[in-house]
């Protein structure tokens, strides 16, 4: 049903991905009804092409997720973003995602965009203060330059722990492209109790969308959700690079969205 949810509108693209199923709490259609996607797309939100359900270049081979994916993510985390939970956004783009979870974490918790390209940083914030800046105002939603696979920058981890947060930090984390491996760093800062989804598989073959679950003792339950196909988890600098591997990539994302699995 992914492919049959494209609108011409931010509230038709909503309505379409709720008939379709994908969303279905109702708490998380309050969220993605006020987080305006058109804000996050480099068409914005006057172009129908903001609400295709197509994974879209956002510029610095990067790309915002087709929407349908982006309900598969934000559904599976949805128990562990409640107000006052810490959340991470992996890969931030453009911020879209990113935002959509501060929304649930609001208005006491703190949310997290970690991207490792600053002009990625400097967009996400200005789409931010478009769409939600009471957010950013309350701080409840923040951009950080970073490489994610690192998780969140020491000195954020500092500021939250004067907070009275704790070690490890994280109720959830979303990881936004496709890692070869799972980043201890990433498990490292989750929370007992808490969830990360996060594509794995090698660039350009088999991966899989899974959901980590770490337990009270800190053991780490793993679940394979669906066939996925990301951009990959990489340095800024080969991210950069790679402009003909990311056309290919976004060709293939484009086509797999068409059969309901792509970014």
């Amino acid at each position: 049903m992914a492919w049959r949810c494209h609108g011409n509108t931010h509230r038709e693209l909503i309505d379409n991905l709720q008939r379709a199923g994908l969303l279905r709490t109702p708490r998380v259609i309050e969220a993605m009804k006020k987080i305006d996607r058109g804000h996050f797309t480099v068409e914005g939100p006057t172009s129908a092409m903001s609400y295709r359900d197509s994974p879209q270049p956002i510029g610095y081979n990067a790309t915002i997720s087709a929407p349908h994916m982006h309900c598969e993510m934000i559904e599976l985390l949805e128990g562990h973003l409640k107000d006052g939970a810490v959340a991470l956004d992996v890969g931030s783009g453009s911020g879209y995602l990113t935002a959509v979870m501060a929304d649930l974490c609001s208005p006491t918790g703190r949310t997290y965009g970690v991207e490792h390209i600053p002009e990625l940083v400097e967009m996400s914030q200005a789409n931010a203060e478009k769409s939600c800046p009471r957010l950013l105002a309350s701080g409840c939603l923040k951009f950080v330059v970073a490489d994610g696979q690192m998780g969140l920058p020491d000195a954020e981890c500092r500021s939250l722990k004067q907070e009275g947060k704790e070690m490890p930090l994280f109720d959830a984390i979303h990881v936004g492209a496709a890692a070869a491996a799972i980043p201890d760093s990433l498990l490292h800062q989750l929370k007992p109790g808490g969830v990360m989804v996060i594509p794995v598989g090698p660039k350009g073959g088999d991966q899989t969308l899974m959901k980590l679950t770490k337990d009270a003792a800190g053991r780490v339950h793993r679940e394979n959700i669906t066939s996925v196909i990301f951009v990959p988890l990489t340095s800024k600098e080969a991210q950069l690079a790679d402009d003909n591997s990311t056309k290919v990539n976004l060709l293939s994302l484009m086509l797999s969205s068409l059969r309901g699995q792509g970014e």
